[in-house]
């Protein structure tokens, strides 16, 4: 659950860096950082004057948000009737911070969002919208929340707050310590919890006054809450002086300026305790004092209540670089949604052992060997090794360039910052220096430079006071804040990072550069606060961001990691860096040298042209045949990877103009990658041995008989090359369909040198339903399309070798030099098409496995699955191992391959015979066609394979999303069903396993449970233990594990009795322990009847 914002807007300084914080917000709304449903209205509000305080910039944003409302309503004026039902959220951005050149608000936090749509650095912002959106704000009445960015907040995911006939103010208290509290504001509350006072720096009584039975007090933490009500006649007093001068207008109006703090100039005049007097006396000047005696008037009816959170923290960004240091490299508290990493959106290209425990690293690229010690911080650098950085030191900004300057130089308890400015038209680098312990506004008499004191930085360096200070400037005014240490310009030579770090060395070194420095036009931090360029620092913070993910890329690719690249995709292409990260694709794909790695860099290809057609464009699945591809598509079928790619960045580059290009090119790259996929499973024929064995005398018939068979769990996680990045286990269940094996085959050599190919429908005994002859190799030709007549059989005489495809010798000399004659193949299946009970994949193996008999073949178990494995990629289908060991073990199958693998191949099935009841299992197919789709299609992945293939989870198009990380659930939810079901007797625990995959299915292949399915589910429910559409990515038979045996006329009178779910049958199926069955059969040779059965050879 979250709040549902009507206006979010974000306060900042005046400065010209207004249009950079708007499209901050327009970031978060594109990757998805302000909920399900962001606000209509994202908008970044510039105080009307530079010291307004934060009761001014809540009047000024109140109104702003007003009047936008009001424009949307269709209103000519402002209206706070549009205040009545809306929920707006306002964050205050504050004063500037001396260790972000962005502020509080954007500083950087060492945190990774693994189940985040998009990838990005994740800011204070972020996580106080998370906090305000998702926790601190939920279940509160329309109204205004108002927030400060100043201080690390976490709160529980249950704040207890009761809103339950809440009216006028709410102030959000979190508890803390005493001692804390002697520099900080704190609530002093009755025991209905309304507010008597608000206490800032109070004495020792003061405090205890507070103190609650715990001895903690209620901290103000900058959370406030105005009911509409309220916020309505707050508004109201945006038209009287001098409160009109808050607000834009007033500026426009020529009002004089004032500053008003939202605490103890707004929220303190409706506090119990304070009397008219008291309050309005406490203002400043006139105009202050005359803006309290407004805001008594319109606000003092309303009551003040207090809600502090148990288990909430708060944490001010004091400017103490000892205490920022510390706030990033301590874990937050356990009530956080904030998860703390050594290590966060970096790059750290050797050695990570060289980053220590307790140390921080944000958006850095660090290259070779960069030593980084416990208690120190790195954010946004880029910097190449070999580096040695020492405790207590906080980096921040430099990049590849400052690198020669920081090799050799020890740095221990500095803050060293390289910044962005603008004077007037020049843009510039600045680089500042200070030490950890320094405080920039003590006077220099008793304050630091450098953890030492000024007298002693003196001495050591040459630097005098007159370098620093004007002499005109009282001594008491001296501080290192209006100190002009830091060179800006200088006319004959370009200024780095070495004209700062020459500060830290001792005298005999420092004279070198003494005349240097003193010759460079030096500003103070002060000086340089208002010539910060903000927009420029942000560019360059997204821009390293991209440019480690885009050796991210590479070290997961090459790494053949599980991690998804989606995320990283979709940031991209909200931001602009689309082009830099396909760049980076196509080299991976075509200097990597394997086809594996190749493949799934051309699947992250697809997402990303996926995620550029924002949704639109159609669907992701479709046919990848166009001719102006064929070129690509024919030298990676060469082998040419290299110079396929190559074609394909040059094609692609012709469908990138509009979204429905942009979806049929993600199709094509999904067509060019399963030609990687199926080279590589193609060389499972490596693993095939057959031996030879006595040849079957002519026209006798050999006959296998195959179970179908049930997916209990693990679909998709058998298929590449979903196994090859996660692994694979599946558990199956060999099953007979109303008492009988329903798939088989048979085959048997007659005396023409040509080959029959004969499907017979639905039993052995059926009519020929679709009869074809081959009698010349170019009748084999279609074999590897897997629509076209008879090509699974043509594709298994092409596998099994014996036929040779292509040969010079014709097809009828090779059919007599080897066999003196052809074959003739019966097929048939009493499934339904699409029955998702392996009817396809099953088939083919039973195809493969009489062939090799009838050609006096003989193979292995193992060497039978990887055979089929190859027929399937051949044929283009490419389905699973899954339902392969069914075909010869029965029973209780798992297919597994506990470890990722360097290839798309794993090792055999391994079988397991389950222990089961005499108890029937009952299956519907009314839900045929529920979502999957044909294992034989040519329109490349579905949407369960393409949600793991390029290591991502899900699409970028609306509706629901794959859940993170479903593809290693999947795998481990197998194991442990594994495990479970060979306690098979455990009929309600085998039925809580089957309901837990349907909803992994679910969430693999959203929308895939139709109406009707639902439907029927839940009128099974109560008569079941656990149920299950049989189709991987859904779709296929209902199977239904029942809490009674023999339930089948039971469960026909319930589902008659359903409405809209049309027609549909049931079928009994009960567990095959024996596998499938071979048999040569004896038959006249001229007879071209069925075989009789009773004679077994």
């Amino acid at each position: 659950m979250a709040a549902e914002w009507s206006v979010l807007l974000l306060t900042c300084q005046p400065g010209g860096c207004v249009s950079a914080f708007q499209q901050e917000l327009e970031a978060r709304r594109l990757r998805g950082g302000l909920g399900p449903r962001p606000p209509p209205l994202l908008l970044a509000v510039e105080d009307p004057w530079a010291r307004l305080g934060s009761g001014g910039a809540t009047l000024n944003a109140l109104l702003v948000a007003a009047e936008h409302l009001s424009a949307r309503a269709g209103c000519t004026v402002v209206s706070s009737d549009v205040l009545r039902e809306a929920r707006i959220l306002i964050l205050h951005m504050g004063r500037d911070f001396s260790f972000d050149d962005c502020g509080r608000a954007f500083t950087c936090l060492p945190v990774e969002e693994p189940g985040a749509p998009a990838e990005a650095v994740v800011c204070n912002l972020d996580s106080l919208l998370a906090t305000m959106t998702h926790r601190l704000c939920v279940g509160s009445p329309p109204g205004v929340w108002i927030c400060s960015t100043d201080m690390l907040l976490t709160v529980p995911s249950a704040p207890g707050i009761d809103w339950d006939g809440f009216q006028g103010v709410r102030v959000i208290a979190v508890p803390g310590s005493q001692a804390y509290a002697r520099n900080h504001g704190v609530y002093l509350a009755d025991e209905q919890g309304l507010v008597r006072n608000i206490i800032y720096k109070g004495t020792e009584a003061q405090i205890q006054q507070c103190a609650g039975p715990d001895g903690t007090v209620p901290l103000v933490c900058g959370v406030v809450f105005f009911s509409s009500d309220a916020a309505e006649q707050l508004l109201a007093t945006h038209v009287i002086p001098p409160l009109d001068a808050c607000t834009y207008m007033g500026l426009d109006s020529g009002a004089p300026p004032i500053q008003l703090s939202l605490f103890f100039d707004i929220v303190l005049c409706m506090a119990g305790g304070m009397t008219e007097e008291e309050f309005v006396k406490g203002g400043g000047d006139t105009s202050v004092r005359s803006a309290r005696s407004v805001l008594w008037t319109a606000l003092r009816a309303f009551p003040l209540s207090m809600a502090c959170i148990p288990g909430a923290s708060y944490d001010y960004m004091t400017t103490s670089a000892s205490d920022h240091i510390r706030s990033l490299t301590l874990l937050p508290g356990s009530a956080s949604h904030l998860h703390f990493c050594k290590t966060a959106h970096s790059h750290v290209d050797q050695q990570p052992c060289l980053l220590e425990d307790g140390s921080s690293v944000t958006n850095c690229l660090l290259e070779g060997a960069v030593r980084l010690a416990a208690g120190s911080v790195m954010q946004h650098c880029h910097l190449q090794g070999p580096l040695e950085i020492g405790p207590g030191c906080l980096l921040s900004g430099l990049s590849a360039s400052s690198s020669p300057a920081l090799q050799g130089c020890p740095l221990r308890d500095v803050v060293l910052q390289g910044h962005h400015i603008r004077l007037r038209d020049l843009s510039c680098r600045v680089f500042t220096l200070t030490g950890r312990l320094d405080d920039w506004q003590r006077p220099a008499e008793e304050a630091t430079y450098l953890n030492m004191p000024w007298a002693e930085f003196f001495h050591r360096t040459g630097v005098r006071e007159g370098d620093l200070w004007d002499a005109e400037m009282p001594r008491s005014s001296r501080c290192l804040l209006n100190a002009r240490l830091f060179p800006v310009l200088h006319a004959c030579e370009a200024l780095g990072l070495e004209d700062v770090l020459w500060l830290l060395a001792p005298v005999a070194v420092a004279g070198e550069w003494l005349a240097r420095w003193r010759a460079a036009w030096r500003m103070s931090w002060e000086e340089l606060l208002p010539c910060l360029d903000k927009a420029a620092e942000l560019g360059a913070r997204r821009a390293l961001f991209f440019l480690q993910g885009q050796r991210k890329v590479r070290r997961v690719l090459l790494g053949r990691q599980d991690c998804s690249l989606l995320p990283l995709a979709r940031s991209a292409v909200h931001e602009g860096y689309h082009e830099a990260v396909l760049s980076t694709l196509d080299e991976v794909a075509s200097t990597a040298g394997d086809a594996g790695i190749a493949a799934r860099a051309l699947a992250c290809i697809a997402e990303v042209l996926g995620c550029m057609a924002r949704g639109e464009g159609g669907l992701r699945s479709g046919p990848a045949a166009n001719r102006e591809w064929a070129l690509a598509f024919g030298r990676l079928e060469s082998g040419d990877v290299a110079g396929g790619v190559r074609e394909l960045a040059a094609e692609r580059q012709k469908w990138m103009s509009r979204p429905a290009l942009l979806v049929r090119a993600a199709r094509h790259y999904e067509g060019a990658e399963q030609i990687l996929v199926r080279q590589a499973v193609m060389s499972s024929c490596q693993f095939v041995t057959v031996a030879q064995a006595e040849l079957p005398p002519l026209g006798c018939w050999v006959q296998v008989a195959c179970p179908a068979r049930l997916d209990l769990s693990g679909g998709w996680s058998d298929t590449p090359p979903i196994t090859y990045e996660h692994g694979g286990a599946v558990v199956d269940v060999a099953v007979l369909v109303d008492g009988c094996r329903p798939i088989g085959a048979r085959v048997r050599r007659i005396g023409e040198p040509e080959l029959r190919l004969v499907s017979l429908g639905g039993m052995p005994q059926g009519e020929a339903a679709v009869e074809l002859v081959c009698r010349e190799l170019e009748h084999l030709r279609d074999y590897c399309q897997p629509h076209a007549p008879g090509a699974l059989l043509k594709a298994a005489f092409i596998c099994t070798q014996v036929v040779q495809f292509p040969s010079q010798k014709p097809l009828q000399a090779q059919l007599m030099e080897s066999f003196g004659g052809g074959f003739e193949v019966h097929t048939w299946s009493k499934l339904p098409h699409g029955s998702g009970l392996g009817t396809s994949s099953i088939l083919a193996g039973a195809v493969m496995a009489s062939l090799y008999r009838a050609a006096g073949k003989a193979a292995s178990t193992e060497s039978l699955i990887h055979a089929v494995l190859h027929l399937e990629q051949r044929l283009t289908t490419g389905s699973g191992r899954g339902e392969q060991p069914i075909r010869r073990v029965g029973g209780l199958a798992v297919a597994e391959d506990p470890h990722p693998c360097r290839r798309w191949l794993a090792g055999p099935g391994r079988g397991a015979r389950a222990r089961h009841q005499n108890r029937e299992v009952e299956g519907s197919a009314a839900a045929q066609g529920g979502g999957g789709e044909d294992p034989g299609a040519q329109w490349f992945y579905p949407d369960p394979q393409r949600s793991l293939a390029a290591g991502v989870h899900g699409q970028d198009a609306p509706g629901p999303q794959p859940a993170p990380g479903c593809g290693e659930e999947l795998v481990r939810q197998a194991a442990l069903r594994r495990a479970k079901c060979r306690c098979a007797g455990n009929l309600p625990l085998i039925g809580k396993c089957l309901d837990r995959y349907w909803q992994q299915k679910k969430c693999m292949a959203p929308g895939c449970e139709p109406l009707a399915v639902g439907r029927m589910m839940d009128a099974l429910r109560p008569y079941v233990h656990g149920q299950c559409l049989a189709g991987a990515g859904g779709g296929g038979f209902l199977y239904v594990l029942t809490k009674a045996p023999r339930q089948k006329e039971a469960l026909h009178q319930i589902l008659a009795k359903t409405q809209g779910l049309g027609n549909f049958s049931i079928h009994s199926i009960e567990v095959d322990t024996g596998g499938f069955s071979v048999e040569v059969v004896g038959c006249d040779p001229k007879d071209g009847s069925h075989p009789r059965e009773d004679v077994a050879v």
